[in-house]
């Protein structure tokens, strides 16, 4: 019985489970997780900060502030910045990138303004240096004209393109003492303003001289009446050549004021008629010592009085 006994005798099996965890398990991960997904997104703000432009912030900053006058009137977008690097430019060296017209810096306006004066006086230059080509070519072209190229004179002056025809003893442009202008200067001055019909500059043309007195006297009709006379004349040539009547902005007469061989005075040099194809800057200096027409009415209400004297002086 006792060895009965013992075969009946129950077998106890003990398993011992390891691991302390078991109150919380895998909620760490979790924990670790979102704190992975912090780290990423703060990093990212900083990234956009460092890339984002003075002017994007501007108008990041303004659509809080007032959202509503932001969604009506616009404002700074993403497309001010293409580019990851600081300010949005080309290099490291921007720092704002691409901003408002009203943002720019005055003195940047003020560069980006010469450079385009610059530009346009350089462009104005080769037009007239264009024209004088095409002048010469004209004469070169014409055998009529072409006999009268010795009396021609081109070049370029602070005013721009100048056309002086000058007298030769044996081709005068005037009869002595007339403003007649004689058949064969006819046609050249007609073909002049044929050629002065393409280009959009003001002109001013100006009679000269040689320093023999007419026979008029100081007070009677002068050589200053003359050059007057013999530059409009040339100026109805001009025009009758093609030239548009309100391209001509001055016609004067210097008489022998302004000599062509000053060491000579009565040289047949000195009667001559100069076109002046003006440049931007000469019209633009003309312009500013032209009476106004505010000018000219006051002149003429005050006419007679003290202070129209003091205004004539």
């Amino acid at each position: 019985m006792a060895g009965d006994s013992k075969k009946l005798q129950p077998i106890i099996i003990k398993r011992i489970r390891k691991g302390g965890h078991n109150k919380h398990g895998g909620a760490w991960k979790i924990a670790y997780a979102d704190f992975v997904t912090a780290m990423m997104a703060f990093f990212l703000l900083m990234w956009l900060l460092g890339s984002t432009t003075e002017g994007d912030k501007k108008g990041i900053a303004d659509f809080f502030n007032a959202p509503l006058k932001v969604a009506l009137m616009g404002g700074s977008g993403a497309g001010d910045s293409s580019h990851v690097v600081r300010g949005g430019g080309q290099d490291l060296t921007r720092t704002t990138g691409q901003v408002k017209d009203g943002d720019v810096p005055a003195k940047r306006k003020l560069l980006n303004i010469k450079s385009l004066e610059a530009e346009q006086k350089r462009a104005e230059v080769a037009r007239l240096e264009a024209l004088k080509k095409k002048v010469e070519d004209a004469l070169s072209a014409s055998p009529k004209l072409a006999a009268m190229k010795s009396q021609i004179r081109l070049d370029m002056t602070r005013d721009g393109l100048r056309i002086q025809i000058v007298d030769e003893q044996s081709r005068p442009m005037f009869d002595s003492g007339s403003a007649v202008v004689k058949p064969y200067m006819r046609d050249l001055l007609q073909e002049i303003g044929h050629v002065l019909s393409d280009v959009p500059n003001r002109i001013t043309l100006e009679g000269h001289t040689d320093a023999h007195p007419f026979s008029g006297g100081e007070r009677g009709y002068s050589n200053w009446e003359l050059s007057t006379d013999r530059a409009n004349a040339s100026r109805r040539e001009i025009v009758a050549g093609g030239l548009p009547e309100d391209r001509m902005l001055l016609v004067q007469g210097l008489a022998s004021s302004n000599l062509f061989v000053p060491a000579e005075p009565t040289h047949p040099m000195n009667r001559r008629i100069s076109i002046i194809v003006m440049n931007r800057d000469a019209e633009d200096r003309l312009l500013k010592l032209l009476p106004s027409p505010t000018e000219t009415e006051a002149g003429a209400i005050v006419e007679g009085s003290d202070a129209a004297a003091a205004v004539k002086r």
